[in-house]
C-alpha cells in the first residue's frame, strides 16, 4: 500500500504537467490555425482581454488592435512554421513559451513579406482555458 501511494504521489506531478503541456501546445496550434484562417472570432477566444501583442518591429497592440488587423483583412498569413519550441510553467496557470517562426505574410498589395523571428509568449489559464496574455516577437541574431 505504501509503495502504491508513493508511486501515485511521485507520478502525479508529471502527469499534471504533461497534461498542461498538451493543453498549451493545443492552444498554440489553435492560434496558428486561427491566424492562417484570419478568424478574428477564434483569435478573440484564444487571447486575453489584457493582451499585449508585441511585433519584432516594436509595434505593440492590445487585444482590440490585434483583432482589428484580422477583421479588416489587412494581411494574409500564408505560412507560419514553428520550430525549437519550449514550454515552461510557473505554477499551474502560467506558461512561458519560446519558439522560432518562419512565416510568409501577404500585404494588401499582394507583396509577400517573409519573417524569420523568435517569439516569447506568456499564456495564462482563465476560466479553465489557456489564453495568450503576452506575445513579443524579436529579431534573431
Amino acid at each position: 500500500m505504501r509503495k502504491s501511494l508513493f508511486i501515485v504521489l511521485f507520478l502525479f506531478p508529471f502527469f499534471t504537467f504533461a497534461q498542461a503541456d498538451k493543453e498549451v501546445e493545443a492552444a498554440i496550434q489553435a492560434l496558428k490555425t486561427a491566424m492562417l484562417a484570419e478568424d478574428d472570432a477564434a483569435l478573440k477566444d484564444l487571447t486575453s482581454s489584457d493582451l499585449s501583442y508585441g511585433h519584432s518591429s516594436g509595434v505593440i497592440e492590445n487585444q482590440e488592435q490585434f483583432l482589428a488587423v484580422f477583421a479588416a483583412k489587412k494581411t494574409d498569413y500564408q505560412k507560419w512554421d514553428i520550430s525549437d519550441q519550449t514550454i515552461t510553467f510557473h505554477g499551474k496557470e502560467l506558461a512561458i513559451v519560446r519558439h522560432h517562426v518562419n512565416a510568409e505574410i501577404a500585404g494588401v498589395t499582394g507583396q509577400i513579406n517573409k519573417l524569420d523571428i523568435g517569439l516569447l509568449m506568456i499564456w495564462t489559464k482563465e476560466k479553465g482555458d489557456w489564453k495568450l496574455l503576452v506575445r513579443q516577437g524579436f529579431k534573431l541574431p
